[in-house]
């Protein structure tokens, strides 16, 4: 195409409306008439990126493949569009402003005096062109995070207004609203819409379409209602019903005409049919499961399910794939004990260890994983998950009794996990980590090779500590073997216990390489395993 075209899509009324699953939708249905599409998410927040925040605060951090700390919506544009976002996709107003006082102190601006508008606004401008420009998509998808009436998202908006007088016909706005239903009049209520229009249309924008979020069906009256009075073309009114997954939206949004309305209002040919042949069968398939397999996830944020929100999806995936339906228990590791480990566990048909940072809930872990080794139960450990099968290992099987990592034990006498030499000398905490896709070569015959069914991949990190080489040969002939390498640093990214059902960790975060049309190899092997385990017992009982 000879102009990109920029989305943009913005919520009102409430939070959590879902604007990432709309634009990742409306990405899915352009993609799949054959055009080039990306999506990247403004979040109005003063961190650099959201590396360092809580995921009490924020959710998951996700990560790119360039190794940018990201906003978990970033996750959903990958599982949607299949494909791999960068630091281009995620754009936090600390980084505007932080790019913009860099480029005051360079003297950039030659002494002017430095300004929200037009330096700020530029600024943001320059970051949703250049991802356009740079790669060459058909359509780039902005996603402004936050309620349009925030006073943190103003300037994000403020851009999306000057940019609809520069681009003309290659700028589209949707807006994403709440329609509530008010019990005691048995009615549902337009008037916030309307009000959430306003607020927008005061800032200089008009929608030019309208994603009503409800918990029922619209009638048509609703939807031209909602049309008149906010200036929006009748046909250009959608409806966003709850449904029992995120991923049958682009459907519903397709029975609808979205993608039809954007690209004939920005002057785009239709294309061909939409291909949507896979996600169709995928989602035919997530129908048809009717036999369960039961997941635990041990983790410290059992009561936030945002924190492991792609280690869910995954697993999800690969439930699906697996021609089940996923029944997945989130386990408080801090109230794991041994008194009541066979209690919480005892069910399971697989048990993920989950990532994670610090000594809250590690003890559980260690408990969970002595239950799942001794009772051999398919058990796959990620990151910390993986470090804790090591340190567990180390205790009950190579007799190391304080065997430790650094990270909770810094005079530990077993090092058997350590902080990374490179790590040693870093005080900031921002975007220091070991972060973003590394190679890793894979043992023949090893269980992750099977997996894979190749000897070299890429995954991606996130961790500060490492599997300590100076223990490997103790670990290797005690039964745990350093399965995968990276053949750069010698890092262990993999080990597994051979004579075990299923039981295997891995360094990196696979979760953040699955998707929909591809989902990892290693979730999809452990949930074999998992069923498998199911079935098994069916027939021991």
């Amino acid at each position: 195409m000879a102009d990109t075209k920029y989305i943009f899509v913005t919520g009102g009324v409430v939070s959590s409306l879902g604007k990432g699953i709309i634009a990742s939708s409306l990405g899915k249905l352009l993609q799949a008439r054959g055009y080039k599409v990306t999506i990247q998410k403004f979040d109005p927040y003063i961190n650099v990126d959201p590396g360092t925040l809580n995921p009490y605060e924020h959710g998951e951090c996700y990560v790119t493949v360039d190794g940018h700390e990201a906003d978990l919506d970033l996750g959903h544009y990958e599982r949607f569009l299949n494909i791999q976002t960068t630091k281009d996709n995620n754009i936090t107003t600390g980084r505007i402003y932080q790019n913009v006082i860099q480029k005051e102190r360079r003297g950039d601006y030659l002494g002017k005096t430095v300004q929200v508008i037009p330096h700020i606004t530029d600024e943001i401008k320059r970051n949703v062109k250049s991802l356009g420009v740079k790669n060459r998509f058909d359509f780039v998808i902005t996603e402004i995070g936050g309620t349009v009436g925030d006073i943190e998202s103003t300037p994000f908006l403020e851009a999306v207004r000057q940019l609809r007088w520069e681009l003309g016909k290659n700028c589209f706005c949707l807006h994403l609203t709440y329609v509530p239903y008010i019990a005691a009049a048995g009615e549902v209520k337009t008037k916030p819409t309307q009000h959430s229009v306003k607020e927008l249309q005061s800032l200089g924008i008009q929608p030019d379409m309208l994603v009503l979020r409800t918990d029922r069906k619209l009638n048509t009256d609703i939807l031209d209602k909602v049309a008149l009075f906010c200036n929006v073309e009748q046909g250009a009114v959608m409806q966003s019903i709850d449904v029992s997954t995120i991923y049958e939206v682009p459907v519903m949004m397709q029975k609808q005409g979205m993608d039809e309305v954007v690209l004939r209002k920005m002057n785009m040919p239709l294309g061909g049919i939409p291909d949507l042949e896979r996600w169709n069968a995928f989602l035919q398939k997530r129908k048809d499961a009717k036999k369960e397999v039961r997941i635990k996830l041990v983790g410290k944020y059992a009561e936030l399910p945002d924190a492991y929100k792609s280690i869910h999806e995954s697993l999800s995936q690969a439930a699906i794939y697996n021609e089940r339906k996923l029944v997945l228990d989130v386990c408080h590791s801090e109230k794991i004990t041994e008194e009541n480990v066979a209690e919480t566990l005892g069910n399971a048909d697989g048990i993920v260890i989950a990532p994670g940072f610090g000594q809250r809930g590690i003890e559980g872990k260690f408990i969970s994983l002595t239950y799942a080794r001794e009772h051999d139960i398919p058990t796959f450990g990620i990151c910390l998950g993986m470090q804790c099968m090591v340190i567990e290992y180390a205790r009950s099987i190579l007799h190391l009794k304080d065997a430790n990592s650094t990270e909770m034990d810094p005079q530990t006498v077993y090092k058997v996990i350590d902080l990374m030499e490179e790590q040693k000398h870093i005080t900031n905490m921002g975007a220091s980590m070991r972060l973003g896709a590394y190679d890793c070569v894979l043992k023949k015959g090893s269980l992750a090779y099977k997996a894979y069914g190749k000897t070299k991949v890429q995954e991606r990190h996130r961790h500060r500590y490492e599997f300590n080489n100076f223990y490997k040969v103790q670990f290797e002939v005690a039964g745990m073997k350093c399965t995968g390498i990276n053949p750069d640093s010698d890092l262990v990214e993999v080990v597994e216990v051979p004579h075990l059902r299923w039981y295997l960790g891995t360094q990196f975060h696979p979760e953040y390489n699955s998707t929909v049309i591809s989902p990892n190899p290693l979730f999809m092997s452990f949930m074999n395993a998992a069923a498998s385990t199911r079935e098994l017992r069916k027939k021991e009982a």
